[in-house]
């Protein structure tokens, strides 16, 4: 197979646009598409890095990040901060972004991100294989201490997933999607 399909079956999948300072002050942001939610009370959120990035550097040094959401407007700049640059690099300044400081965290969100999460680390764990081996993969999961939502996005108090037209993360090497409100249909959850 020319592409490991394993990223197009488990997909498509959000991507954790996610924010940091290192110690010394620098800006990083980096798109992860091994991002989800882990618990509702207190919110977990977290990203799976292969290798030991700027941003897990910079999340063990400080022990804080921002998830940033993703929007089909801001896609290219998103791609840009996917760059490999050195870590003196600036990555909101490489990819033209502003940054809004936070209210709780230093590390600033990602200017015109219509929804932003504050985090705290809580965890960082380096990813074993099923034999117990390290494997060059870190997870890092962080308590949500503020969020920060557009409310063009809030119908009847109501986030509406797809007013945001959030990017995903498809399989193959160049493959994303965007959630509009044509692919929407609703169920409830029996009793």
């Amino acid at each position: 197979m020319p592409h490991d399909p394993f990223n197009a079956i488990v997909g498509p999948r959000p991507i954790g646009w996610v924010s940091t300072v290192s110690a010394a002050g620098v800006r990083n942001v980096a798109p992860y598409s091994f991002f989800n939610a882990f618990n509702y009370t207190p919110p977990v959120v977290g990203f799976s890095s292969t290798g030991y990035k700027h941003s897990v550097r910079n999340i063990a040094e400080t022990g804080e990040f921002t998830w940033n959401l993703v929007t089909r407007a801001q896609a290219e700049a998103m791609n840009a901060t996917s760059a490999t640059v050195g870590p003196e690099v600036d990555e909101f300044e490489l990819a033209g972004l502003h940054g809004v400081p936070s209210t709780d965290v230093a590390p600033e969100r990602v200017a015109g991100a219509p929804v932003a999460f504050e985090c705290r680390l809580t965890q960082l764990v380096r990813l074993t294989d099923q034999h117990g081996a390290e494997l060059d993969a870190w997870l890092s999961l962080g308590e949500v201490v503020a969020v920060h939502i557009d409310e063009e996005l809030l119908v009847d108090g109501v986030y509406d997933t797809a007013r945001a037209e959030p990017v995903l993360r498809g399989g193959g090497p160049s493959t994303y999607f965007a959630v509009t409100a044509e692919q929407r249909f609703d169920m409830v959850r029996p009793a």
